[in-house]
This record gives structure tokens, sequence and C-alpha cells, in this order.
């Protein structure tokens, strides 16, 4: 068995795009092999700043010869048919064919076996592939070439069992250029690569994977991100402690320094004591978005006058030069920030208010200030629904939620709008209460985000999201696929976070129906348009017939729910919870009548129906259901009439059926008390009565016997049980 490696060198590869062109880089080239007929032990793939790299290992020397056989028409087929299967095999003759018998009578059939090709020219083509087909975000070309990648390479090396393979990189696109290449149109692979581009930028030749890896860390280069990673944190929290400091965790911000970096020197500076006065979160935004620097805090949690840069070099005077040109950036960047702080406190955060209107949102949407009229009204509609809440503190918070999208400091660290609102609005003299619903209005922001707890807060921050959803599904901009540009599924997820996590009784057809109220004075297309789209959604998700017209507040309110039930899905899943499960819940009709829109009670149901599948009675019962809703369906498509009519007791013949009557009439009463009452383990147990009954109807009961007026009495039974535990929830959804 033989090893692959492939190194592709070039110059510095953004950090956001390297973990997924390695694993790019993988797939593609092994999928080559693979499509090749080579199997394989095992393959890795790597990245830094400027080199990708793949070591596959357990390659045979050559592929097997497969055996490639192709059944042809029926012997005794017309002529025309053999003749075109011989044509596409380039055979002359049906004596070149075998006739074999199967199943279906006698076919023509030819074998051929295709000899295995060498591995060092399967590997060349699937690296050749690769370099056609790589998905870069983004790519460039560069001189004479029209060939793309992602920056300009400057080596390939590309070894196969100790060996050089063609695994050129072309830079001029053409036949010509293919058939005779001219002079520095092609990257010739080699056995040759470099090492650090300062510290040991001479070439040297490598053997395999084993000798590539140990002479790159010999030339200051650390191919493993999450080994460099490692070295990253290990010297920073050194370098913290010998100051008395503790580093903080910041994942995101560790794994994107390990892309910039391939000999990677943790250095500590030190942040002017005239800065510490500004907020902390636009220190920590300054030195982390624009520099990439490390924060850093004392033993008691609060931000230290230190920072962690990590460089690429190891320098004569240990650093020192480095950590004064970092702190001098630092000085200037971090003086701006003070000036902001001081000239955005002068101007009252409510009088920003009016230039909100300056601000469009979105051109068929209104302005942001025509958007925060809509998140007041919603907010304080939605303290009905959140204990604890005051309309008039919502109603404030919603007012300042955006006003420090006009100030200079959010021009200059857009991810700070909201916090610096909150700092705004206590400098104002603001209660905290509504300072600290500014600051939370756009959480959570993602699956790792802190969610609202306080009644101001969840006011403010559903009615930013609902107000999202509703405007941006009218306008017809959902989204499509991978597309969402408007962030819209992050919106839905916040708005089930915060209902779910908090316990909101919520009604979101109601909500969204004012939220739809709100849009109409605001929405740029018209009344009719709306009914338009309306109507439009609510085809698409299946609630209404074609020829159907449903008011826009409803349709949209059923599209957005199915949207909601999507959402759901994907957060329950992390928790183990059934998707068919909450589809069959979402699907069934809320006390009262209605799509369930209350996701408390929805996740109440599930989880007891869940505990309920679980069990023996449960699993038989969704049995028995699925086989009378199946004899049910069955025999209405035959007879072409609905069994769903009353049952005869008159009819009822035989012990079981009877039995089976008298359960189902007696659950029925209870389910609909219990489900009422919210009691859904109660209803559970209810179900679980109806398992002995049904069993023995179905053991003992013929259904479709020959009297026709019992047949279709015990059909109307089976339909009875379809509809008790349709109460519950639609188990046809469930997928057993």
């Amino acid at each position: 068995m033989a090893q692959l490696l492939l190194e592709i060198l070039s110059e510095e590869i953004p950090a956001r795009m390297q973990a997924r062109a390695a694993e790019d880089l993988k797939r593609l080239v092994t999928e080559g092999l693979k499509g090749a007929g080579l199997d394989f032990a095992d393959a890795a793939a790597f990245a830094t700043p400027r080199r990708l790299a793949l070591v596959v290992e357990g390659l045979p020397l050559k592929s097997e010869s497969r055996k490639i056989e192709r059944r042809g028409p029926k012997v005794g087929a017309p002529e025309k048919a053999v003749q075109g299967f011989l044509s596409s095999l380039g055979l002359e003759s049906v004596d070149q064919l075998e006739k074999r018998e199967t199943e279906r009578g006698q076919f023509y059939f030819h074998t051929d076996i295709v000899s295995g090709l060498p591995t060092v020219r399967a590997a060349a083509d699937a690296i050749y592939s690769a370099y056609e087909n790589f998905p870069w975000p983004k790519s460039m070309r560069w001189g004479i070439g029209d060939a793309h990648w992602v920056r300009p390479i400057h080596n390939i090396l590309a070894i196969f069992d100790g060996e050089v393979i063609a695994a050129d990189f072309d830079l001029v696109k053409s036949e010509v250029n293919v058939m005779n290449p001219q002079p520095g149109t092609v990257i010739r692979a080699n056995n040759q690569t470099r090492g650090h581009r300062f510290l040991a930028p001479e070439p040297f030749t490598v053997t395999d994977f084993a000798d590539y890896r140990d002479k790159l860390l010999a030339a200051k280069v650390i191919l493993d991100a999450e080994d460099r990673a490692d070295m990253i944190k290990a010297g920073a929290r050194k370098l913290a402690e010998a100051a008395g400091c503790r580093l903080r965790d910041d994942p995101g911000l560790l794994a994107e320094v390990a892309g910039l970096v391939e000999w990677p020197v943790p250095l500590m500076g030190a942040i002017d004591p005239e800065f510490m006065e500004v907020p902390e979160e636009v220190l920590t935004s300054s030195m982390r978005a624009h520099q990439k620097y490390f924060a850093l805090e004392t033993r008691d949690g609060k931000l230290a006058p230190r920072f962690i840069t990590v460089a690429n070099m190891e320098t004569a005077d240990g650093g020192t030069a480095v950590i004064a040109g970092n702190e001098r950036v630092l000085r200037a960047r971090l003086a701006d920030a003070r000036f902001f702080w001081d000239s955005d406190r002068k101007q009252p955060l409510e009088s920003r208010v009016a230039k909100l209107e300056e601000i469009v949102f979105h051109a068929k949407l209104g302005t942001v200030a025509e958007k925060v009229d809509r998140m007041e009204s919603l907010a304080a509609e939605l303290c009905a629904y959140i204990p604890g809440a005051d309309r008039d503190r919502a109603r404030s918070a919603a007012h300042l939620a955006k006003a420090d999208l006009t100030t200079g400091m959010v021009g200059e660290f857009p991810d700070l709008q909201g916090v610096m609102g909150r700092y705004y609005a206590l400098h104002d003299g603001e209660s905290e209460d509504v300072a600290d619903a500014i600051a939370q209005h756009y959480s959570p922001a993602g699956p790792g985000d802190t969610c609202p707890s306080a009644p101001t807060a969840m006011a403010v921050a559903l009615a930013d999201k609902i107000d999202s959803l509703v405007g941006f599904f009218t306008i017809d901009e959902k989204p499509t696929g991978s597309r969402d540009p408007f962030a819209l599924r992050r919106a839905a997820l916040g708005v089930i976070r915060i209902v779910t996590e908090n316990g909101l009784r919520l009604s979101l057809a109601k909500v969204i129906s004012t939220g739809y109220q709100l849009q109409l004075s605001h929405v740029r297309e018209g009344w009719e348009n709306l009914l338009k789209v309306g109507d439009i959604m609510a085809k698409e998700a299946g609630f209404v017939a074609p020829d159907a017209r449903l008011e826009p507040d409803s349709s949209l309110a059923h599209f957005l729910l199915a949207f909601f039930a999507d959402r759901l899905k994907v957060q329950m899943r992390a928790h183990g919870v059934r998707h068919d499960l909450i589809e069959a819940v979402f699907a069934t009709p809320k006390p009262g009548g209605g799509p369930e829109d209350d996701l408390v009670r929805l996740l109440a149901r599930v989880a007891a129906l869940a505990d309920f599948l679980a069990t023996g009675d449960g699993a038989n019962l969704l049995t028995a259901y699925k086989r009378a809703a199946n004899i049910v369906t069955i025999e209405e498509k035959k007879d072409k009439t609905a069994y769903e009519g009353e049952v005869d007791r008159a009819l009822l013949e035989q012990e079981e059926e009877g039995a089976l009557f008298e359960a189902l009439e007696l659950a029925r009463g209870r389910l609909e008390a219990l489900l009422a009452a919210e009691n859904f383990t109660g209803a559970m147990a209810e179900l679980a009565k109806l398992r002995p009954p049904v069993d023995a109807f179905f053991d003992f009961v013929t259904v479709n016997c020959d009297n026709k007026l019992l047949r279709a009495n015990r059909l109307r039974l089976l339909g009875h049980i379809r509809a008790a535990l349709n109460q519950v929830a639609d188990f046809s959804r469930i997928e057993g």
C-alpha cells in the first residue's frame, strides 16, 4: 500500500475559508479516487495561511479490474432494439452477446472486463479535477492566466509512493495550452515545498507525509490548525497569569487567529489607562474585530488594561518592537472610540429617533422609523401575554431601541448596536429595565446567545422579530433553500426560544395578525397586492383549496405557522425530539378550533405523546390506528364515499364491536375535557384504555363482510377510531 501527498502553496488564504477549503480538497480528491475504483485506509487534510495539504494513506499501486455487465433487450425483441444495443457497445453481431434466463424471460447480456488503472494516473486525474471544480466562495485570476484560485499559487507538491506525479496546475485553460504548454503557463508539480515565509524561506525536498510534517516544523510551520490554536492558548494564558490576569475565552477569535499565523508567537501589550473609562464592550470590539487581539480580565472579572496579540514571527528583540507597534495602532483606534463616546453623549438618545426616518429599512416596508412605530404598538400588545410586562415601559424601550443606529460609535462599530443604546439610555436617566431591553432586543442572535428573560426585554425582542417576519413574508421575501438574506430563520428561532424558555402562553396566530395589520400603513405594494400574496402563500402551504380565498392576515398566519413548525423541528432536534411528533401536534386543532399556535402547549403535548408512544400500549395503538385508517381510506376510495357518519348501535352484532363503540364514545368526551384542561398525560392514559377493545375488534370482527349495512357500519366505527386519536394528534403523520 502506498501514500499520496499533495500540497498547494499559495499567497495567504483568508482565515475564514481555510477549514472549509481543506475539507473540500479532501472530498474532491477522495471522490475522484473512489470513482476510479481505488479504496484507501484514511485521508486527512490540513490548512495553514499559505498552504492546503492532503494525505491519503493505504492506496494500492493499481486499481482492480472491474467486470461491467449490461443487460440488453429481450430475446426476440425487434431487430432495431437489438441493433441499438449492439451499437451502444461498439459490437457488430448478436453472436458477441450472451443469452441468459431471468425471472422475466430470456435476455441478451454483455460482460466486459475493464483493466485496472495505475493509481498514479488516477490520482493525477483526481487532483486535476479538484483544481477545476474547487468551490471557493471567492477566487481570482493572476498573471497571464484565466484559471481561478483563491490566491496566486506558488508551488505544487504532489508525490505518490515517493515519486512525483503529474498534478500540474494550468494557468491558461485552452486546448492549445494543454497540448503544447507555453513557458510560464503551467505550475509543475514536484517534491519540494517551503517553510515559513521569513524564518525558513528556502525550498526543501520531502519523501512522504511524516518527512513533510517534520521538516515543516523544523522550518517554523505548524501544519495542524488545532495545534496552532493550542499553542496560542497556552502561550496567552502563560502571559496572562504572569501579569495577574486571566485570558477571556473566545473560541471564534482563537480559530481565526490560528488561520492567520503559521508560527504563532503570543505577545502581551498594554492599554493606556485613559481609555479604560470607555465601555469595555467598545474596547473589546475594537481589539477583536479590527486588531484580532485577545482581551484579558482581572481576577474579579473586569476588563484588564492588557491585551494579547499573536505575531507570526520570532524577533531578535523578543517582540518589543512588535508590541510597541500594536500599542500605537490600538491607541489611535481607541482615541477614535473615546471621541465617539464623548460626542454621542452630548445628544439625548430621544433626539436621535427622528433621524431614523433617513434610514430605509426596506424599500417595500418603509424606513427604520416606521419599523420602530410598528414595534411600539406590537410590543404593547405583547405585554398581554408576558407576566409582569408594563405597556408604557415596553413602548418606551421599543421607541428608543434603534436610536443608537445614528450614533458615531455604532457607525464605527456596527456590532455594538443595542449595547451602546443601553449606555446612552442610562446616561439620559432611563430606567435599567428600559435600557436593558434596548440592549437585548436583538437577542438571541444565535444558538449560543442568551435569551431575554425580563418582561420588557421579551416584549421588545419579540416585537422586533415578529415585525420582520410578518413584513418580509407579506412582501414574499421568504427564505428559499440556503438563501435567507434577511435572517428570517434566525428570527423565527429567536421567537421560539423566547417563548419556550420563558414559558409564555402566546397565541402566535393573533400576534401575526396584529403585526400584519400594523404593516398595512407601511407596505409599499398596496392592499390588492397583499391579498394576492396572502392567497399565494396560503396555497403554497397547502392550507386552502386552489379556488378558496382567505383574508390575507389569516393566510399569512397559516403560512408563518408552517415556517415556525419547520424551525421548531430544527430547534428540538438537538434535544432529541422527533420531528414527526411536532408535525402531528401542529396539524391538530387547538381547543376551540384553529391551528395550534401556542408553543408551550404544543411542546407539552409532544412530550406526553412521545412518552405514550414509548410504551407498549402506545406503540400497539399506533399500529392499530394505521391499520384502521388504511382500511377506511382504501374503502372510501373504492366506494367513493366518506365513512364519517354516526355508527348505528342496532347494527353492532358482535360483542367486540359493541365494546369498542362504548369505549370510543366514553373516550371522546373525556379526551375533549382533558385536552381543554391541558392534561396531556391524562389524555394519553385515556388513549391507552382503547387498546384492549381495539385489539379485540381486529381479532374477532370482519370489517369487509358480505352484509353491506354491517360493512358500512363497521367502516364508520373504524373512522371513529381515527377521529378519536386525531383529537390528541394527527397520528397519520407519525412515522412509527
